[in-house]
């Protein structure tokens, strides 16, 4: 990952400096996670690569304000998520309300791990568990929610999700602990814990 970073680091300063190539070289580094994250705002694939597109152009014409204070691509996720709720608005179409909503895929990729077998009743069980979970990540508040699947779903440190949501990391910290309690609580009848 501190390599990443520095890689990206490295190009940036060579866009800053003029190097329009070393822009194409982000660009096909980061397109398909830009395309995945707005596709969780827009389902239309077209509408999803326009959007991506703009999002990389606003980058491109910004990235001499890009001062390093986060990684790179916490900054282009910003500008990725503001070009999509903006794309909505621009349309008459309502921005979810999270900065992150959970799909089926998203759930069912994360804990495919869950099953113990293939048995009817394994299966049974792992369904009713991914379906428990994706519920009560829905229900969540909106900050625990963003914190969480910021973390859980895209892998963010909890530095760039402090960047991200603007706050400090020791809020984030207390966000993503309490949105996994609250899943816990949820999940522990499944497991036969009770209440």
């Amino acid at each position: 990952m501190q390599h990443e970073t520095s890689s990206d680091e490295a190009l940036v300063k060579r866009v800053q400096n003029g190097d329009k190539r070393a822009f194409d070289l982000l660009v096909l580094k980061y397109q398909h996670k830009v395309a995945a994250l707005i596709s969780r705002y827009i389902q239309d694939k077209h509408e999803v690569l326009d959007v991506a597109q703009d999002s990389f152009i606003k980058a491109y014409r910004a990235i001499d304000s890009f001062r390093g204070e986060s990684a790179f691509y916490t900054w282009l996720y910003r500008i990725a998520v503001n070009t999509a709720k903006n794309y909505l608005v621009s349309r008459s179409r309502r921005p979810p309300s999270s900065d992150v909503e959970l799909d089926n895929e998203d759930v069912h990729a994360n804990y495919r791990e869950l099953s113990d077998g293939g048995t009817p009743d394994a299966n049974l069980n792992r369904d009713r568990l991914e379906s428990e979970i994706q519920s009560a990540i829905k229900d969540l508040p909106e900050e625990l929610r963003g914190a969480l699947t910021l973390r859980e779903f895209d892998g963010l440190s909890y530095e760039d999700i402090a960047q991200v949501m603007d706050c400090p990391v020791g809020t984030v910290r207390s966000r993503i602990f309490r949105a996994r309690e609250a899943v816990e609580k949820r999940i522990r009848p499944i497991f036969g814990g009770g209440e």
